[in-house]
C-alpha cells in the first residue's frame, strides 16, 4: 500500500528503532554514562544502546528496562574463532545484556567456508539462549550480491533475530544496494515474517535513514517499521533526529514509501 511519510515521522521511527552506539577503542565509563543519558530523549527512548561487553553492567544499571542493552561479540574482525565469540557472549549475558551483535566470520565465508560459518552461528545461537541475536555480515566486504544473500540465509537458518549490515569499522558500511539484497533474502526465508534487519555504519541523518525505511516497507511491509523488526545502529544519527523533531532542521515535506 502506498503511503506518505513525512521527515518528522521518519525521524520518530528512526528514534524508536535506534541502537545508540559507542564502540570506540578508547571508550570510558564516563562515555557510557553520557551515552545512557543521551538514550533517554525528550522525544522518547531509543530502542537500545550498543556497547563493548565490559560496559554492559554499567549500561544496564543506568537504563530503564524498556531500553535494551546490546553488546558486540567477535568484533570487529569477525574471525572464525568460536571460543572468542562464546566468551564475549557469556560476558554479555552474565552482566545483564539483552542483545548480542555478533560478527559472522565473513573472511571465512569469502573463502568458501560456509559449513564452518554455519556451525559457528549454530553455536552462537545456542549460547545466546532467549537473548536477541543480531548477526553482522559485513556486507561492504562481501564481494557479490550472491555472497550477501548467502550470509543472510546462513544467519537466518541459524536462528538470528536480526541480520545486520556492518560493524561500521570497514571502508564500506551500510548501503541501500546491500540492504535491498538482505531484505529480499529475509522476505523469501521461511522465518521472513518475524526476522528483522539492522542497518549500521554511515547513517548520520534522517535523510540517510529514509532509503532503508522505504526498502523495509517495500519488502517486509509497513508493519515491520518497529524495533522488533528494524534497527539503525548509529552514534551520530540521534543529533539529526532531535534537530528534526525539535524543528531545528529543515523539513522535507514527504517521502514516498512503498
Amino acid at each position: 500500500m502506498l503511503r506518505s511519510l513525512s521527515t518528522t515521522q521518519a525521524a520518530q521511527l528512526a528514534l524508536n528503532c535506534l541502537d545508540l552506539t559507542s564502540l570506540n577503542a578508547g571508550d570510558t565509563s564516563a562515555d557510557i554514562a553520557a551515552l545512557c543519558q543521551r538514550a533517554q530523549t525528550r522525544f522518547g527512548p531509543v530502542a537500545a544502546v550498543c556497547v563493548w561487553p565490559r560496559f554492559v553492567a554499567q549500561a544496564r544499571a543506568a537504563l530503564p528496562s524498556r531500553i535494551k542493552v546490546a553488546a558486540v561479540a567477535n568484533f570487529p574482525a569477525g574471525a572464525l574463532d568460536i571460543a572468542l565469540a562464546l566468551t564475549d557472549i557469556r560476558d554479555i549475558l552474565s552482566a545483564g545484556g539483552d542483545e548480542v551483535d555478533v560478527v559472522l566470520p565473513y573472511h571465512a565465508l569469502m573463502r568458501g567456508q560456509s559449513i564452518p560459518c554455519a556451525d559457528f552461528l549454530a553455536q552462537v545461537r545456542a549460547a545466546c539462549g532467549p537473548a536477541t541475536l543480531k548477526v553482522i555480515i559485513e556486507s561492504g566486504e562481501l564481494a557479490t550480491p550472491e555472497l550477501i544473500a548467502l550470509a543472510t540465509r546462513l544467519a537466518l537458518d541459524a536462528g538470528a533475530d536480526f541480520v545486520k549490515t556492518s560493524t561500521g569499522k570497514t571502508k564500506v558500511s551500510a548501503t541501500p544496494a546491500a540492504a535491498d539484497v538482505m531484505l529480499h533474502t529475509i522476505a523469501a526465508h521461511p522465518r521472513g515474517a518475524t526476522a528483522g534487519f539492522k542497518a549500521s555504519g554511515g547513517i548520520r541523518t534522517v535523510q540517510d535513514a529514509l532509503p532503508y525505511l522505504e526498502l523495509v516497507t517495500a519488502t517486509l511491509g509497513a508493519d515491520a517499521l518497529t524495533p522488533q523488526r528494524l534497527r539503525f545502529g548509529a552514534s551520530g544519527l540521534l543529533d539529526d533526529i532531535e534537530a528534526v523533531l525539535s524543528g531545528a532542521a529543515p523539513i522535507v515535506d514527504s517521502e514516498t514509501i512503498y
